[in-house]
């Protein structure tokens, strides 16, 4: 009879631990909204139930007992914000000691106290896709995460359906780091083709070793040795496999057209180019042979080889048929990609729906989950916002923000600090500026501190 109790008490605590172990999922109802479904146009006064973090009905006038109900007569319903380019919650971005670091993993270096998260929630983004830097020819593989802050545990923020993707990067970042900075390859744009060409054919090599393993060892008598394992050379093998999804750092038009033609060669289809600000002069291309284009809004010119931009490149992208996102690859763009997806309805008159599926379900097919997150539909995960005003209004405020049907933002229940620890890696001195001569900046040092009160209170 003991032995029967402690069973007993063995699954009991196992249970515990498995639902402890499970990412929160929510039920919730909420009514009377202007729906944006993004992929069946909008509904009028439109109620949708979530059950289990899972979008279950969406119609008018629907019931639910024991489930929270939010009215939201008057207010907007739309999917939560993907932001497909994105470096928040990492502890650490660049693993810039070689040309190709395809072994790192971004998974590594996830933190989730990071209140970028929240600060991302504020602003009705649910997922994000965090990416290695671009110092790299081949950089690490990226996460794609969800926003569940408040967990301390980095891999519930794992959006595990998301497949296995890694950056790229072409162009002045890779050439800089290596070429001029450690004088080895690669120091020309085509010494970065170069570097991304050895490297498959690499891995093409690795792979038939194995290959030939596997084969002899299944004759008989045989005694084969096997190859060593390279963590580097098999995730290249899974790109040519067609397991990763590529997503490129880019900016020039002849360098993205360059990539193209050697993943053709290669036999690669899973790639989606980044930045990309002279996508617009391949747009055909783009259409044809990749996932898309995830690019800025109007952020350009900071280094030469960015001077070349239009913000017009959203809309001409989306009109060649390119599967085209918005990203902020920022930890401020990322609170308000909505007004980053407006620009690209002000400058290129996009309509409201393809103006937000460049931050819903465009990402989402970019990331390998449009199945899962992206649009208001029955059966996808309750990644949800509320707004105050139409998402592509100057004046839209996100009210609530919910992932898997959780409450993780509300505008009513925002304390002042949402920070989940303070970061001992905050610089916490003060800013002291150069004095100058003429003293034109006497005294600005002093509202870099945390002791500037009255931005206006000085004189020169």
């Amino acid at each position: 009879m003991k032995k029967l109790k402690y069973i007993l008490i063995s699954f009991l605590m196992l249970a515990v631990l498995v639902a402890k172990a499970q990412t929160p999922k929510g039920s919730v109802l909420i009514k009377s909204a202007t729906v944006l479904t993004i992929t069946n146009g909008t509904l009028e006064d439109t109620d949708v139930l979530v059950e289990n973090g899972i979008i279950r009905r969406v119609g008018k006038n629907l019931t639910a007992s024991n489930v929270e109900t939010i009215d939201a007569k008057g207010k907007y319903l739309m999917p939560g914000i993907i932001d497909a380019h994105s470096h928040v919650a990492l502890d650490a971005v660049n693993e810039a000691t070689a040309p190709i670091t395809s072994e790192v993993r971004m998974a590594d270096v996830v933190d989730p106290y990071d209140v970028g998260l929240y600060r991302a929630l504020a602003g009705g983004v649910t997922i994000s896709h965090a990416m290695h830097g671009s110092a790299n020819a081949i950089g690490g593989q990226n996460i794609t995460l969800k926003h569940r802050y408040g967990s301390v545990n980095p891999e519930d923020l794992f959006m595990k359906e998301a497949p296995r993707t890694i950056k790229f990067a072409l162009g002045e970042n890779p050439t800089r780091v290596h070429g001029r900075g450690n004088g080895i390859q690669p120091k020309t744009r085509m010494g970065v083709e170069a570097v991304i060409r050895n490297g498959f054919n690499e891995a093409i090599q690795y792979k038939k070793s194995w290959e030939t393993y596997n084969t002899d060892l299944k004759k008989k008598g045989a005694t084969p040795i096997p190859p060593k394992y390279d963590t580097r050379l098999q995730t290249l093998v899974d790109i040519l496999d067609g397991k990763v999804i590529i997503h490129c750092h880019s900016y020039r038009a002849d360098e993205i057209y360059a990539l193209i033609n050697t993943c053709r060669d290669f036999g690669i289809k899973n790639i989606v180019f980044s930045h990309v600000n002279e996508g617009f002069k391949v747009a055909p291309e783009l259409a044809a042979y990749t996932m898309g284009a995830s690019v800025f809004a109007d952020w350009w010119a900071y280094k030469f080889e960015v001077y070349y931009s239009t913000a017009y490149n959203a809309a001409i992208l989306t009109e060649n048929g390119v599967i085209t996102s918005i990203n902020s690859d920022s930890g401020e763009l990322i609170r308000h990609l909505y007004h980053e997806a407006g620009k690209a309805q002000r400058y290129g008159q996009l309509d409201d729906d393809q103006t937000l599926a460049l931050i819903t379900i465009n990402p989402a097919k970019q990331l390998g989950i449009a199945e899962k997150v992206g649009s208001i539909e029955v059966g996808k995960q309750a990644d949800l916002v509320i707004f105050e005003g139409h998402p592509l209004s100057v004046y839209a405020i996100p009210q609530m923000t919910f992932v898997d049907g959780v409450k993780y933002f509300d505008i009513n229940e925002d304390d002042n600090d949402m920070r989940l620890k303070v970061s001992a890696t905050d610089i916490i001195e003060p800013i002291f500026l150069k004095e100058h001569d003429h003293r034109c900046m006497h005294g600005v040092d002093f509202f870099f501190t945390n002791f500037g009160r009255n931005l206006f209170d000085h004189t020169h």
